[in-house]
């Protein structure tokens, strides 16, 4: 007797998305929970190269891994420009060294921006802080002059 395990028969969504072999467009919008006009607005910066049957956009794996990363770059603070040259890089040279290189540059600099963000905004909340018991002060005074 042939004992059956659950995974055999999983029919998770995610799980038949990555065994899928093509998808619409509606079908990455729903899966990502973005617009279709988003999608073809990737296509149109090169980011995404569906297949074209007639005025139907067919997607593959690689189009569906590759919406994945320019999203996951967006939430990281990638611009597409930037995104769009790791994706050329891969394209070309096919061994990631000189992608995860540029990769670790891209990510220092992201961090190196962040790292300032974060001191500019210590500095207004300082000030802010200052300025708003400059303000409670002052009406604490008036209040007192002015029941």
């Amino acid at each position: 007797m042939h004992n059956t395990s659950a995974e055999e028969f999983e029919t998770s969504p995610e799980r038949v998305r990555r065994t899928q072999d093509s998808f619409s467009i509606g079908d990455l919008a729903k899966e990502f929970d973005i617009t279709t006009r988003s999608i073809r607005f990737y296509e149109d910066q090169g980011l995404m190269m569906p297949e074209r049957r007639g005025q139907t956009r067919i997607y593959t794996q690689k189009d569906r891994v590759r919406l994945k990363l320019i999203l996951r770059g967006k939430r990281l603070g990638f611009t597409l420009a930037e995104t769009k040259t790791l994706f050329d890089m891969y394209d070309r040279d096919g061994s990631s060294v000189n992608q995860l290189q540029t990769m670790l540059r891209l990510i220092e600099d992201k961090k190196l921006a962040l790292r300032q963000q974060l001191e500019d905004i210590k500095v207004v909340l300082h000030e802010l802080t200052a300025v708003e018991s400059g303000c409670r002060a002052e009406l604490s005074e008036k209040t007192k002059e002015y029941p």
